[in-house]
């Protein structure tokens, strides 16, 4: 069914429009803007990043698991 919903609006509207549209799927527990409240918390603890999440959860009012926290930090180059 999918396939054929695919076929159709490639044949009316051209590749361009099987793109993924914005606002598609989950909304990112961490973004950009927590940018400087995550390098404060490993500033303050280099050595682990269960405290480091810990703090910044706190200041943050958010909730974020150590493998989503360590995942934000290799993006940014941290880890």
């Amino acid at each position: 069914m999918s396939v054929n919903a695919w076929v159709k609006r490639f044949k009316s509207e051209g590749i361009d429009r099987l793109k993924t549209r914005l606002g598609r799927g989950r909304k990112p527990i961490i973004d950009s803007s927590d940018e400087e409240a995550v390098c404060r918390a490993i500033e303050q603890d280099r050595q682990s990043v269960s405290k480091a999440r810990a703090a910044w959860e706190q200041a943050s009012g958010k909730e974020a698991s150590d493998s989503t926290f360590k995942c934000f930090l290799s993006a940014l180059g941290l880890e």
